[in-house]
């Protein structure tokens, strides 16, 4: 199971959950967190700011993060949840998110995969840029991003309600 969840959310769904691994995506100016219970070599920490290209002042995220972001989840054994969070949890954690259920459901088509991404949180908004690299590196020829922009923005919100995604049909 995948949970997604604003940063304050992710402590206490860790615990609910038994979760085994987790991804926090926040920015140079938030603090990461530690989670009680979760080895840090099972806690990927990335450290971008939640935009889509060049912004004076702001570091968007790179194919690096994204590569990392790719080789933890591909390590990932889902054998226990795992819990992915940005501050908000609508746009950087709803990439990663769409990133895990590409490589995990690999033959089910990603307008399905965004759909059930969509249905499970209204607010979704994946940031295009990381899914944009995703799509490159597991080699999607864009399919991952035209689903995704299918889907369109998500309804307006200041903070994403927690949600869960299966890794399995």
């Amino acid at each position: 199971m995948i949970i997604v969840c604003p940063l304050n959310r992710a402590e206490d769904l860790i615990a609910e959950h038994r979760v085994g691994h987790a991804v926090s995506l926040l920015g140079p100016g938030t603090p990461h967190p530690t989670f009680t219970g979760l080895k840090p070599a099972r806690h990927l920490r990335l450290t971008f700011h939640d935009i889509i290209g060049p912004m004076e002042g702001y570091s968007p995220p790179q194919r690096e993060d994204v590569e990392s972001l790719v080789a933890f989840l591909s390590a990932w054994d889902r054998r226990d949840p795992i819990l992915i969070h940005c501050w908000a949890g609508i746009s950087r954690s709803t990439a990663a998110a769409f990133t895990a259920l590409c490589l995990v459901r690999p033959r089910m088509a990603e307008e399905e995969l965004a759909r059930a991404l969509r249905l499970a949180s209204p607010s979704a908004t994946p940031n295009r840029l990381i899914v944009s690299f995703a799509d490159d590196i597991l080699g999607r020829g864009g399919r991952m991003v035209r689903a995704i922009e299918a889907i369109g923005r998500g309804a307006e919100a200041i903070e994403g309600r927690p949600f869960t995604l299966p890794t399995r049909d």
